[in-house]
């Protein structure tokens, strides 16, 4: 018996549901803006915190370096005015870097190293390189003065992430740090002979950098970290101006006159700036109280003049920058574009922490400088080339790329700023330029041409008409499919002939014929020819049912 509805109703009726749970209480969440995560967001975010650090640089230079140049006997401007122009040339080489195709870079990476390595070597020999304040890290141009250890940097971080990129498919501990590590080793060596410490330290950054977005192991880097202090200490121990800094970091007023001098103005000219500053221009440690104030210390004089608000909004761009060049490597599907802005993005920002670090007092000097503000030429052109690059991988995410070829775009757009024309470019080679040559000459012409298809047509032979214009005599007879052909030619399918090409099945006799027939085929002599291949016989058209003859339609 089955239950009727009624009753069905009521037993479901009659059971009691849980009552429903009660949802949690969550908190307010963050929700970004939608524009946040765009497909253009990371070189707008680039291009922003970049640019507006090269105008509040700008300025403070101007600021900085005025009244030390009027001491000087020079025009109050003329400092600034310098570094204006090297920020054209590298806003120049910006646009360069946002045209070049990522190829190529890695392609002339090792040899960039290879330049690199001999510029270090070079500005070793006195009478070529040029000292300044106990270094001899110079080359003197006439017009300006050229570092070499500021492009062995950039170059190292796009030769190590090109190297880290190849190895990628059979990736271990051992390919990750051979020979990068080693290569490293050569130029802190060469460094230190000038000697450079700051150099040395930046270019730990950018191996920092390759080993982190290259997977290195946390056992691996704790060890590397171990090692790097073992050799700071060892570096401290064997140079007495090191061990100044050290001492005067631990305790600047312990020798005011001579170690901690510097340190206690910077802290002085930060203390004075409170949180809205004194007004731009209206420092009091840049009339030579506070030595190198518009490179090293020029953070101390952003805290005096704009105050705490000020050194909040640099830090808060640099915090930009880091977050950009983390979101394109993140997006970014070329494994060497994730691995250089990995490594450009710790070395940029690492710089500008160590440099503000030192200012405030939480590190030991070393003369790094802050990017894209401090004074100086060829560092600040090569940091925007740096932006440029950064901004060209942005540039080459899938989905960047998806939306530009989207948008209608302006010739100087296009000129300006062009589309990657793939997300993955490949690295040139040899093999690959030796292919595409021979494809345009196409194939020898000594080679056969094969035939990429078959006939399924039986072709019985042409009128005269049709043979003469083809080019034959009218006498010669048409050539059968065999002598077309080809056997390796014919045979497209292994152990079956063509359709066109398979002798034709003889009928069978009937059974009325009589037993006599039958007898005289098998009697019949044997020519010496062996038998042809029996085929498949070709499956005949049958009309249907409904038409055939001698059946009422």
């Amino acid at each position: 018996m089955t239950a009727t509805t009624g009753q069905r109703s009521s037993r479901r009726a009659g059971r009691e549901e849980p009552p429903p749970a009660a949802p949690r209480a969550e908190g307010p969440r963050f929700r970004a803006p939608a524009w946040l995560d765009g497909p253009m967001t990371s070189s707008h975010l680039v291009l922003g915190s970049a640019g507006m650090l090269l105008a509040i640089g700008l300025v403070m230079v101007f600021s900085a370096s005025s009244i030390e140049a009027a001491k000087a006997g020079q025009p109050a401007w003329l400092p600034g005015v310098r570094q204006i122009a090297f920020a054209v040339i590298g806003l120049l080489a910006m646009l360069v870097a946002m045209h070049l195709p990522v190829g190529r870079i890695r392609q002339f990476s090792g040899w960039g190293l290879l330049g690199v390595v001999g510029l270090l070597l070079l500005v070793l020999v006195p009478g070529i390189g040029l000292k300044l304040n106990g270094s001899r890290a110079w080359f003197d141009l006439g017009f300006t003065n050229f570092q070499p250890s500021e492009l062995g940097k950039l170059v190292f971080a796009l030769w190590g992430a090109h190297v880290i990129a190849l190895r990628e498919k059979y990736l271990t501990v051992r390919s990750l740090l051979v020979p990068v590590l080693p290569v490293f080793g050569v130029l802190s060596v060469l460094l230190l002979l000038e000697p450079d410490m700051g150099a040395v330290v930046s270019l730990g950054l950018v191996l920092a950098g390759l080993m982190w977005a290259g997977g290195l192991s946390r056992r691996y880097i704790a060890g590397a970290v171990a090692l790097a202090a073992v050799a700071v200490v060892l570096m401290v121990t064997f140079a007495s101006y090191r061990m100044a800094r050290i001492t005067s970091f631990l305790d600047p007023f312990a020798d005011p006159e001579n170690g901690g001098y510097q340190a206690i103005r910077g802290l002085y000219a930060l203390a004075t700036g409170g949180v809205w500053g004194v007004g731009l221009g209206n420092s009091a440690m840049k009339w030579n109280l506070l030595p190198h104030a518009e490179s090293d210390y020029i953070f101390a004089i952003i805290g005096e003049e704009l105050g705490f608000l000020g050194c909040l909004v640099v830090v808060t761009l640099y915090g930009i920058l880091a977050w950009a060049g983390f979101r394109i490597a993140r997006r970014s599907t070329d494994r060497f574009v994730q691995l250089a802005s990995v490594a450009i993005t710790v070395w940029l920002v690492g710089q500008a922490v160590i440099n503000m670090g030192y200012v405030v007092g939480l590190l030991p000097v070393t003369g790094v400088t802050l990017p894209l503000i401090s004074a100086g030429g060829t560092s600040l052109v090569l940091t925007l080339f740096v932006v440029g690059l950064l901004v060209r991988f942005a540039r080459a995410e899938p989905a960047a790329i998806a939306f530009q070829r989207g948008q209608r775009r302006g010739r100087l757009a296009r000129l300006l700023a062009p589309v990657p024309s793939v997300a993955v470019d490949p690295v040139p080679s040899r093999r690959r330029r030796e292919t595409r040559s021979a494809g345009r000459a196409g194939p020898p012409p000594s080679a056969p041409r094969r035939g990429n298809g078959r006939t399924v047509a039986r072709v019985t032979g042409h009128p005269p008409s049709s043979a003469t214009a083809r080019g034959r005599r009218p006498e010669e007879p048409a050539p059968t499919p065999d002598a077309r052909r080809s056997g390796a030619e014919r045979q497209t399918v292994d152990r079956r002939q063509n359709p066109g090409d398979r002798p034709t099945v003889r009928s069978r006799p009937s059974s009325a014929a009589g037993p006599a027939l039958r007898e005289g085929l098998r009697d019949r002599p044997w020519s010496g020819e062996p038998p042809a291949a029996r085929g498949r016989p070709v499956p005949r058209s049958r009309p249907p049912r409904t038409e055939r003859p001698g059946r009422p339609q």
